[in-house]
């Protein structure tokens, strides 16, 4: 058999939750429904970071964030650490990327040979260039209440370079000679919660409340009324989070079908029993659950990611697998699919054996942690200056691990919080203080801190932020250029609510 094709895509925010092969009888996700009927849906895959930069990072290196130092979205991956794309090159292949990745500063290929479709912000953190503010909707793409607020009807910006992208991805398809290797980024359905009329009206009226209703801020974990009233959203009204909820369900269903145009030019070429595809996203989305938006938590809505493995050719179709994996396997089995070197320092290992039989060993271990500096919201909107009344002095170094039925997460500064996911699924009964769990606990916080020093990531990010800081200000004064940049004009971004406050 002649060497496999590959066809890599991650979205952006995709609460697996909120698919049909994962139980959700409301969402229309026939396209992803169907790959998962030719291959495996693994329903317990976690993110190594839930936040976009650093989980890219560690899917495409197997590093974790504390290995390869890329902690936020404005942190740049060493140009020297190898990722997937350089071994598939090493070994004959010709990697090719459309659309997102997130990539910051002059590296903007990472192993790729060509990237057909760029990312939508600046390439270059400081650039006097504005970094597409979405026009009405600026604020809207972060973890702000304003993103709740001009939820609804409109455009999303994100839905047309999506677009954009299906659009080459297919035209690359059409023409290329096998085998291939091509990973496609796309952007939803992160927000602005905003979806056209038609796919909005779709899903209008027929969701349920999250399941976990919210409660007083004082009822939460402290680290969590922090991060609340950081955000802006220690209360968030019935009707924002229906409108929501709604549009990005719309979203969803916008991204699956583009998915499935994808998938269904592999059908006409006849290349799809041959290609190796594989579907995940860099994070969740919260959605409303545990009171919580956006991703940034270790809570199974915004560190869960989906991930399905289809390859007609060679492994076992219709199968769902509910073994604990990190995403980073997901390279580690593409890599030994192909007969591709494992990259040399990553922790993933190949899922195929375990594919071929569920019932072979497997440990059902995974890590993600998420760390932010002391003093502003860099992260997020790329402003390395300013002050932030909310900071957290030290920062964030926080950690989660999940180990067979159980999960723990761990705050610096903060007790950490345990649950059993079999008998507790939406993470509501703490079991961090009863006495029964002690010996769980320091089990897990053990293993958390046994190669993970909080202290240190604490000092690192404060050397790598002055760095950042002269980088911020090279590229402010020197406006280099954006080699690979889709453009996010403002015009491309509107909402038709009333209210704008």
């Amino acid at each position: 058999m002649s060497k496999p094709n590959i066809l890599y895509i991650q979205s952006d925010q995709h609460n697996p939750y909120i698919m049909g092969s994962t139980g959700n009888n409301i969402i229309d996700t026939s396209s992803l429904d169907e790959l998962a009927k030719t291959g495996t849906n693994f329903t317990n895959a976690y993110c190594a970071s839930p936040i976009c930069v650093p989980s890219r990072t560690s899917a495409i290196t197997g590093l974790y964030p504390y290995e390869s130092e890329v902690w936020t979205n404005d942190q740049i991956l060493n140009s020297a650490i190898p990722t997937y794309a350089h071994s598939l090159g090493a070994n004959g292949y010709d990697p090719v990327q459309i659309g997102r990745m997130h990539f910051n500063g002059l590296d903007q290929y990472h192993g790729f040979t060509k990237r057909l479709i760029g990312d939508h912000g600046r390439n270059h953190l400081g650039s006097p260039r504005p970094a597409g503010t979405h026009g009405d909707l600026h604020f809207t793409a972060g973890p702000n209440r304003k993103s709740l607020q001009f939820s609804g009807i409109g455009q999303n910006a994100y839905q047309i370079h999506d677009q954009v992208v299906t659009d080459s991805a297919i035209d690359f398809l059409k023409n290329i000679k096998e085998p291939f290797a091509l990973s496609i980024g796309m952007m939803l359905p992160h927000q602005p919660f905003i979806v056209d009329e038609k796919m909005y009206k779709k899903y209008e009226g027929k969701l349920d409340n999250p399941n976990h209703e919210s409660k007083e801020i004082s009822d939460y974990h402290p680290y969590i009324q922090w991060w609340k009233r950081r955000t802006g959203i220690e209360e968030v009204t019935d009707e924002e989070i229906h409108r929501c909820r709604t549009a990005y369900y719309g979203l969803v269903d916008q991204m699956d079908k583009m998915i499935g145009n994808i998938i269904q030019c592999l059908h006409d070429q006849k290349i799809f029993e041959n290609t190796i595809v594989v579907y995940t996203s860099d994070h969740g989305e919260q959605l409303g659950e545990n009171g919580l938006w956006w991703k940034q938590t270790f809570y199974e809505n915004s560190v869960k990611v989906p991930a399905i493995i289809s390859w007609p050719d060679s492994l076992p179709s219709g199968q769902k697998n509910d073994s604990v994996i990190n995403q980073y396997d997901l390279i580690s089995t593409i890599l030994d699919a192909t007969n591709s070197k494992q990259l040399p320092r990553s922790n993933g290992k190949s899922l195929i054996e375990h594919i071929k039989d569920p019932n072979s060993k497997w440990k059902n271990i995974a890590f993600s942690e998420y760390c932010m500096d002391d003093s502003n919201f860099n992260s997020f909107s790329g402003n390395l200056g300013g002050e932030d009344i909310h900071a957290k002095p030290g920062g964030v170094q926080n950690r989660m691990i999940r180990l067979d039925n159980w999960k723990l997460i761990y705050y610096h500064g903060y007790e950490s919080e345990l649950f059993n996911l079999e008998k507790d699924p939406f993470e509501q009964n703490d079991l961090s203080k009863d006495k029964k769990y002690f010996s769980v606990k320091e089990k897990l916080e053990n293993l958390i801190l046994k190669d993970w020093n909080p202290d240190h990531i604490s000092k690192k990010m404060k050397i790598l932020k002055q760095e950042q800081k002269i980088q911020y200000e090279w590229a402010h004064n020197t406006d280099p250029e954006d080699t690979l940049r889709w453009n996010l004009d403002p015009d491309k971004d509107s909402t038709r609510l009333d209210t704008k406050n």
